[in-house]
């Protein structure tokens, strides 16, 4: 069974955000991954100086075939550096495993699948 992990931001650490319905979302998500027969686990950082030993922790977990790269560390700019910093940690601590990224919270199955 193809093993996926998905990077992104703890919804709960987002001021002004609601991180309960947010990350309802991202849990159904999850289990989407499972009606594709892929086995998949989600690491959610904080924005702060934990986010690189939480990103190195993770990916050390296992030999990931795919890491899903999520819109919030790649799409607000200014959050530039943590998405350099999620990328080569990807390829530092698991080179063999295809970087993803979805478009959304509803996607990441279908972003991984297409290196599955």
């Amino acid at each position: 069974m193809p093993c996926v992990l998905i990077l992104g931001i703890d919804p709960h650490a987002v001021p002004g955000m609601d991180g309960g319905t947010i990350r309802a979302g991202l849990d159904q998500e999850l289990a989407r991954f499972g009606e594709h027969a892929i086995d998949a686990a989600m690491t959610l950082i904080a924005l702060d100086e934990s986010a690189e030993s939480v990103i190195a922790a993770a990916l050390a977990e296992r030999d990931w075939d795919v890491v899903v790269i999520g819109g919030g560390i790649r799409k607000p700019e200014p959050l530039l550096p943590l998405f350099e910093q999620a990328v080569n940690l990807v390829r530092r601590h698991t080179p063999k495993a295809a970087i993803a990224f979805n478009t959304s919270g509803g996607d990441s199955v279908e972003a991984a699948k297409r290196w599955l």
